[in-house]
């Protein structure tokens, strides 16, 4: 696996409250992990709660005795779930802070997948293919008949979610496992990247013949581009099928 990620503060927020993870190495009993998170709270509260739920959760994994890939991210995001409460709970200033959460790792041609939140996974290749599903009320209203999904992006409840680490006892994230098909593409991003950007151009710029820190500076520019209204976190994850 080749990967590379990058955060962008955008044009019009204070600070940076994504935090972004990628090794191509083995964590752990992991052979690789790719995370993208997005946070939430006020003053600090939103950065602390990125930043540390990736961090606690790439410690878990280096500790961890599980193999299954799965139940290594189900324990993990549980885990660090109970630590923000934890911090929440002790320090004032971290009260009601909470991050999405999207995770993922590839044995040879499977992946598995994990998210909360509206923070996604895309398969690309000849479409762009949404993974994962948002945990957000639009997506709710999609779901029920109440929203034509053509809108999402410019209605004004878009940045609500319905489920985020640190914000319950009980966090609930969804699993997914794909095959990937050979000269496909992997990408983590946050909402501050798919509300400027149409999937099929986002598409279009990951899957051009060059590097992928390119790509990902040019992700980054076409959302800064088009407003840069939130900050952007992506990881771009090019599959090397059958190496040597």
């Amino acid at each position: 696996m080749i990967s590379y990620g990058k955060t962008d503060i955008g044009m019009v927020r204070a600070m940076n409250q994504d935090t972004i993870f990628f090794s191509d190495k083995s964590i752990g009993n992991l052979p690789n992990l790719y995370i993208v998170a997005d946070g939430m709270g006020g003053h600090q509260a939103g950065d602390y709660a990125s930043a540390h739920a990736v961090s606690w959760f790439v410690e878990y994994v280096k500790q961890c005795q599980y193999v299954n890939p799965i139940t290594i991210l189900k324990t993990g995001i549980a885990k660090v779930n109970d630590m923000l409460l934890e911090q929440a709970a002790e320090h004032s200033e971290l009260k009601g802070m909470g991050t999405t959460f999207v995770t993922a790792v590839i044995l040879e041609d499977k992946m598995y997948v994990a998210n909360i939140g509206d923070s996604r996974l895309y398969v690309m290749g000849e479409e762009a293919r949404q993974v994962t599903l948002d945990h957000s009320l639009v997506e709710e209203l999609i779901r029920t008949g109440q929203l034509d999904r053509r809108r999402v992006r410019f209605h004004p409840e878009r940045n609500i979610i319905t489920r985020a680490l640190g914000t319950g006892r009980e966090a609930v994230p969804d699993f997914f496992e794909i095959i990937l098909q050979e000269n496909e593409k992997v990408l983590l991003c946050t909402d501050g990247l798919t509300n400027m950007i149409e999937d099929d151009e986002i598409r279009d710029i990951v899957m051009q013949k060059q590097f992928i820190d390119k790509i990902c500076d040019q992700l980054v520019e076409r959302a800064n581009y088009y407003g840069g209204k939130d900050n952007i976190g992506v990881v771009v994850v090019e599959q090397v099928l059958n190496e040597v």
